[in-house]
């Protein structure tokens, strides 16, 4: 059609009326199928032009984006798209890419419904090339909810495959505190059988009391270990959405400064260089930050700690939003440490110390159900550390020396391709 189009408006001036009719009716029947092959498609289509103004949207495009208004409304206005986007990181991305003139980038965003459902989309942006000029932009949207979903699953079968590990250690944790409560039992139905052989005289005073009480004690032992195994098999029920690692942390480090301090801690952030997000839920992430903080506040704490001048305990009792600028390195002992960055397409958490360190031997089963180095622990903390970034898609790595300190790198996928750029003419 292209091709006769062209022919024909080469000899346009010597067509009669009636064959510049059938011409017309050509063009508009064939525009009318294109029209129709679009908006056929479940991939949403945009057509800007090159200050983002919309030209042209296909039907699936309306369900796709969070519109303030209807896009019919929005074609050939005057404002640029980004300013009828309900969504802030998208209409970002739009007016980040017309001002770093960007014609060639991906990206994913996670949106919420308005019932309340997280949905994943894909925003993919190319030139529209005509006559070798670059003359507006194709935007793509494409829902990819479905196969985040897939991937959640498939990690889920990987988690419940340690089941067969966790049951095993369950069994074995439970069988001291029954036979606890065997041996109590036990002596308790001697003492009761003595008394009615020698005419009913009760044992000594606090006798009979003091194996209920140890009795109770290993019932309520015996409780915890089944509430922690509960919520060590419990499937995690992560609301997976694309956030930004750094605000995260830097908000768990900004509430641990206080209590590193006042224990010589020196806590220090280095964000990552570009803003990237990758998918998390941001309380279960919270919670690996803060327990991988605890551990190494531990770690440290563990350690002799010679005291220090004086002039310390005096600055630390000064307001603790200024601490940093009113202690000086040389009045730290021991650090903590966390520092994101991106190394080849993935995103790098290192979070080390100078802690106490860990065996090889420690190193080996420090993620296993029930290990625990701890007097007062119940070995499930790390185990669901390691859950938790299996969930995300991520990696969980430990290296450590002892007296010499730790070192846990968790590494996650990069969900955004890399935006490669080409200048408008």
């Amino acid at each position: 059609m292209r091709n006769y189009v062209k022919r024909i408006n080469q000899k346009k001036e010597k067509l009669s009326k009636d064959q510049l009719l059938l011409l017309i009716e050509d063009v508009i029947e064939e525009n009318d199928i294109l029209n129709s092959i679009i908006n056929s498609l479940s991939t949403g289509i945009l057509i800007v032009d090159n200050d983002f103004k919309l030209l042209r949207h296909n039907t699936a495009s309306e369900s796709r984006l969070p519109y303030k208004i209807y896009p019919e409304e929005i074609e050939n206005a005057q404002e640029s798209l980004w300013n009828f986007i309900d969504d802030e990181e998208i209409s970002n991305f739009f007016r980040n890419c017309s001002e770093k003139s960007i014609t060639n980038s991906q990206e994913e965003f996670s949106i919420k419904t308005s019932g309340g459902a997280i949905r994943f989309i894909s925003i993919s942006i190319s030139p529209l090339v005509q006559k070798i000029n670059i003359a507006g932009l194709i935007i793509l949207i494409r829902d990819i909810t479905d196969k985040k979903n897939q991937d959640v699953i498939l990690h889920r079968m990987e988690n419940l495959a340690n089941l067969t590990n966790l049951a095993a250690g369950m069994a074995h944790e439970i069988k001291n505190p029954l036979g606890a409560i065997s041996i109590h039992i036990q002596l308790l139905q001697k003492a009761i059988n003595k008394a009615r052989d020698n005419e009913n005289v009760l044992p000594p005073v606090k006798f009979v009391e003091n194996h209920i009480d140890i009795v109770n004690e290993e019932i309520e032992h015996l409780n915890k270990l089944v509430m922690d195994f509960l919520m060590a098999v419990r499937p995690v029920k992560a609301m997976l959405e694309l956030k930004s690692p750094d605000k995260i942390i830097q908000a768990i480090v900004d509430f641990c400064k206080p209590e590193f301090y006042k224990n010589r801690i020196r806590i220090d952030f280095i964000p990552c260089k570009k803003n990237t997000k990758i998918m998390l839920d941001e309380k279960l992430f919270r919670d690996v930050i803060m327990n991988l903080a605890q551990n190494s506040l531990a770690a440290i704490k563990s350690i002799s700690v010679s005291e220090k001048k004086d002039v310390f305990e005096q600055k630390t009792s000064e307001n603790f939003q200024n601490l940093p600028e009113i202690i000086r390195d040389t009045d730290f002992n021991y650090f903590f440490k966390i520092e994101n960055y991106i190394k080849e397409n993935k995103y790098f958490i290192e979070i080390s110390d100078n802690g106490c360190g860990m065996s090889e031997e420690t190193v080996s089963k420090i993620f296993e159900p029930y290990f625990t180095t701890k007097a007062n622990g119940t070995g499930l903390g790390m185990t669901m550390v390691y859950k938790i970034i299996k969930e995300f898609s991520g990696e969980i790595f430990v290296e450590s020396k002892e007296n010499k300190g730790t070192k846990f790198t968790i590494i996650f996928p990069i969900p955004q391709k890399d935006a490669k750029l080409l200048e408008k003419n």
